[in-house]
């Protein structure tokens, strides 16, 4: 089987030109005979890079407009995105700013759909991460769920959620066999230049030995474009710079299948991956099994969607 990490930026603050962009690269993934393909976080409609980069208030025009450029789930981009899956047959997973069905509260969310264009899920990141937390609202445990697909068992998390430990072991309990892994360019944010893919790289081997499965790695490198569009609507910065990610296929025995991409060159990093291996990988540790002191450990998930109105007769 054939995965495949998209190390391809959005067209920044356009949901409907970067579903395109997202179309164009399931059709390129086709022609490489991809089986399941994974986008970076928030590629729909790009991660939100001003945050960090101005005071807060004055941001309200672009945050804003960031509300409007967030996608429904049952929106016309995602069902662009749903239709190419189905014509193209490569799963996908796929990071988006979700906006809330008739609200404006949004969240970063990942999306899964199988090769037959069947929708498997919706992931909401458990926690905005810094400047991130006026962007969006908090995931519940709902999201937290593995999804069975035609390539396997995946489970997904976004960014920073990977130093959460319980929400990893959450992950590994349901027996994941590829876990896809979605981040901005982290090393293109200023004081990160030296430290973000050595952490990247850290969480997704440990993430991979320590649950016995394929981790998929997609991150946006930062455009000049975007740059661009930020710095037009609130004026120069030297915050972020363009470039940066870390795009990988991680084995469950921790050897890095293909990649990373760590530059600005969009491409499709693949490695063909055979799902028994992880049966290897799991005579020395099986951390949901063999490798594991339930009589001493116990992990309580609470999976129930939560509301913010409870109507009772």
């Amino acid at each position: 089987m054939k995965i495949a990490a998209a190390h391809v930026s959005p067209v920044f603050m356009d949901a409907l030109s970067t579903a395109n962009k997202a179309v164009a690269w399931i059709e390129r993934a086709k022609n490489q005979d991809v089986d399941l393909l994974v986008f970076p976080e928030t590629f729909i409609p790009g991660f939100p890079i001003f945050i960090n980069c101005y005071p807060p208030p004055l941001q309200h025009g672009l945050l804003r407009t960031y509300q409007d450029q967030s996608v429904e789930l049952e929106g016309a981009e995602l069902s662009m995105v749903q239709a190419a899956v189905q014509r193209c047959g490569v799963a996908v997973v796929l990071g988006i700013s979700e906006r809330c069905k008739g609200g404006r509260t949004c969240y970063n969310a990942t999306v899964a759909y199988d090769k037959d264009g069947t929708f498997l899920g919706v992931h909401r990141k458990l926690l905005p991460t810094y400047a991130e937390r006026y962007v969006w609202g908090r995931g519940d445990g709902s999201g937290l769920l593995a999804w069975d697909s035609s390539v396997g068992r995946i489970g997904s998390l976004i960014c920073w959620e990977h130093t959460m430990n319980l929400a990893r072991e959450a992950m590994a309990e349901q027996r994941v066999q590829i876990h896809t892994a979605h981040w901005p360019a982290l090393s293109s944010f200023g004081g990160f230049e030296t430290v973000a893919n050595p952490q990247v790289q850290a969480m997704m081997l440990n993430h991979a030995l320590t649950a016995q499965c394929f981790v998929v790695c997609a991150s946006s490198p930062t455009s000049q474009e975007s740059i661009d569009h930020m710095e037009k609507a609130m004026g120069p910065q030297s915050m972020v710079k363009p470039g940066g990610g870390w795009t990988a296929i991680v084995h469950p025995f921790t050897p890095i299948l293909a990649g990373p991409a760590t530059d600005g060159e969009e491409q499709l990093v693949t490695a063909e991956v055979n799902l028994d291996e992880i049966k290897d990988a799991k005579v020395w540790l099986d951390t949901s099994g063999h490798f594991s002191r339930p009589d001493i450990f116990q992990l309580h998930v609470d999976t129930a969607p939560k509301s913010t109105t409870t109507f009772v007769s």
